[in-house]
C-alpha cells in the first residue's frame, strides 16, 4: 500500500501498483477502528451507532476491494451493512437513513479505468478528510503489520434503491412542460441510477448515452473536460432536446449542456438556481467556492440572499453549509449542496432541481442562461511552480493595488477583474482562475500574469 493514496478528500491510487486487496483490508480495519472511536454521546442512541454502510462502484475490480475492506472492519469489530452497488450521494443518504457510524464507498470517482479508492464519510454523513481524520486512518492502517484476525463483526446486505428514489424525487415539483433530456452517464454509476429514478417520469422524455456500466469507459467519465461532452452535445442537438447532463463516474457531479449544445459551466449553473431557492427560503445563505463568477454573488445579493464564499473542497464547503444553515451550495467542480440533504451533494438532486427551474418555463435553457454570462473567465490553468509559497507572495506584491486575501491561496480582486492562485497538495502546480469584465482585458491579464507564471500545464 503506497501512503501517497491518502489524499486530501479520500483514498485514491492505481490498483495493484499502488492500492491492492491487502492494502484495502487494512483500510478498512483503521476505518472501522476510527469510526467507532467517534461514537459518543447522543450518538449512541442511532439505530446501527456500530454499524458501519459500505457500498462500491462499477469498476472491475470494486468487488473484490469492497470485500477485502469488509473483512477488515469485521476483524476490527464493526458490522457492516453492504449496500451494494451505489452511487456515492446514495451513501451519505444510507448513513442517515439507517442510522450508522459512518460509511465507505468504494470508488475512483472520475479518475479512468486502472485506478480505484474509498471516500470516508463519518455520523450524519460528514466527510472524512485530512483534517478531520483521515491522517488518523492512515496512520493505523500503514502501522499494520498484518491482514489476519477472527472477523467478529457481522455483515449485511441491504437494497435501498427505493428508499433512495423515493428521497429524491421528492424534490420533485408538480407539472411542468414536457421535457427532452439527454443523458450521458460516462459508463458511471448514473447509468444504474438515472433509469431507476427517473424512467417513469411523465412529460420527461430521456435519452441515455453510456449508460452500460461494466468497468470501462468509452471516455474518461470525468465532465468538467470539455472533450468528453462532445457525444452529449451532438445528442442535444441531433434529438433536438432541451438540455442535457454529463455525470462522472461516481455520479455525484454533473455537468450542464443546453439546447445549443454549449457547456453551461456549474458556477453559472449554481446562479441559474439562486432566486429557485430563495424563492422558497428567503434571506438564507447560499455558499460557493471561490473561483466561482462574480456573477453567484451578484444574484445572491440581487435576490435578498446572504452569499457565503469558501474554500475549494467538499469538506470545507459542507461544514460552511451546515454551520451557516444554508439553503444550498455549488462548487465550480460540478459538486451542489442541499440543507434538505443532509447538506450533502447530490447529482441526482441536482438533476431534480433543474427540471424544476426548466420545466417551470417555455423559454429556452440558452436564454435563461445568457444574462448571467455577463463576465469572461479564464477556467483554471495549471502552472508548474517549485517554490509555490514564494510565489504566491510575490504574487500578492506585483498586485498590491488590489484587495488581497489568503482565504484559498491569493486572491486579488479589482473593480473590473480578479484572479485567484491556489496549491495543489499533492505536486508543484499552482492552478489560477481569472475572470474580466470583457475578453480583452481577460487576454490582457492573463498575459501579466504568465509573465510571472510561465507557460501553463496539461493536468
Amino acid at each position: 500500500m503506497d501512503p501517497s493514496i491518502f489524499k486530501a478528500y479520500d483514498i485514491r491510487g492505481l490498483y495493484q501498483e499502488q492500492l491492492d486487496e491487502q492494502g484495502a483490508w487494512k483500510i478498512g480495519h483503521a476505518t472501522a477502528q476510527f469510526l467507532r472511536s467517534m461514537v459518543h454521546g447522543y450518538n449512541r442512541g442511532l439505530a446501527n451507532a456500530q454499524s458501519i454502510c459500505v457500498g462500491q462502484d462499477m469498476r472491475t475490480h470494486s468487488p473484490s476491494l469492497t470485500n477485502a475492506l469488509i473483512e477488515g472492519m469485521n476483524t476490527a469489530g464493526a458490522n457492516v451493512i453492504d449496500i451494494g452497488m451505489i452511487d456515492t450521494p446514495q451513501m451519505y443518504f444510507a448513513i442517515n437513513h439507517l442510522g450508522t457510524c459512518g460509511g465507505v464507498q468504494v470508488t475512483a470517482s472520475h479518475n479512468s479505468a486502472p485506478y480505484n479508492g474509498f471516500k470516508i464519510s463519518g455520523q450524519e454523513a460528514k466527510p472524512i478528510g485530512a483534517d478531520t481524520g483521515l491522517k488518523d486512518i492512515k496512520h493505523i492502517a500503514t502501522a499494520l503489520l498484518h491482514t489476519l484476525g477472527s472477523p467478529d463483526g457481522a455483515v449485511e446486505r441491504c437494497d435501498l434503491s427505493h428508499e433512495y428514489k423515493k428521497h429524491v424525487l421528492k424534490f420533485l415539483e408538480g407539472k411542468h412542460r414536457p421535457l427532452k433530456m439527454v443523458i450521458d452517464a460516462s459508463n458511471g454509476m448514473a447509468g444504474k441510477m438515472v433509469p431507476i429514478i427517473f424512467d417513469d417520469l411523465d412529460d420527461v422524455e430521456l435519452i441515455g448515452l453510456n449508460l452500460e456500466h461494466d468497468g470501462t469507459f468509452k471516455h474518461d467519465p470525468n465532465p468538467l473536460v470539455e472533450a468528453n461532452l462532445k457525444e452529449l452535445k451532438k445528442t442535444v442537438k441531433k434529438r433536438k432536446a432541451d438540455f442535457g447532463f454529463c455525470f462522472d463516474g461516481d455520479a455525484d457531479r454533473l455537468m450542464m449542456v443546453d439546447e445549443k449544445g454549449q457547456t453551461v459551466s456549474c458556477d453559472i449553473m449554481t446562479a441559474l438556481m439562486v432566486p429557485y431557492f430563495l424563492g422558497t427560503n428567503p434571506g438564507s445563505t447560499i455558499v460557493y467556492d471561490l473561483r466561482s463568477s462574480h456573477v453567484v454573488q451578484e444574484e445572491i445579493l440581487k435576490y435578498g440572499g446572504t452569499p457565503r464564499r469558501e474554500r475549494v473542497g467538499h469538506s470545507f464547503m459542507k461544514k460552511t453549509l451546515h454551520d451557516s444553515h444554508a439553503c444550498f451550495g455549488g462548487e465550480l467542480s460540478g459538486h451542489f449542496y442541499y440543507r434538505d440533504n443532509y447538506f450533502a451533494d447530490s447529482g441526482m438532486i441536482t438533476l431534480v432541481h433543474m427540471l424544476n427551474i426548466l420545466g417551470a418555463t417555455d423559454t429556452p435553457a440558452s436564454k435563461l442562461v445568457a444574462p448571467l454570462q455577463r463576465f469572461c473567465a479564464s477556467g483554471e490553468i495549471n502552472f508548474e511552480v517549485e517554490e509555490k509559497a514564494a510565489m504566491m507572495k510575490e504574487l500578492e506584491h506585483q498586485f498590491s493595488q488590489g484587495r488581497v486575501d489568503d482565504l484559498d491561496g491569493v486572491t486579488v480582486q479589482f473593480k473590473d477583474w480578479w484572479f485567484n492562485v491556489r496549491p495543489s497538495n499533492t505536486e508543484p502546480l499552482l492552478r489560477l482562475n481569472v475572470e474580466a469584465k470583457s475578453p480583452e482585458m481577460l487576454e490582457e491579464k492573463l498575459d501579466e500574469l504568465k509573465a510571472l507564471l510561465g507557460e501553463p500545464v496539461d493536468h
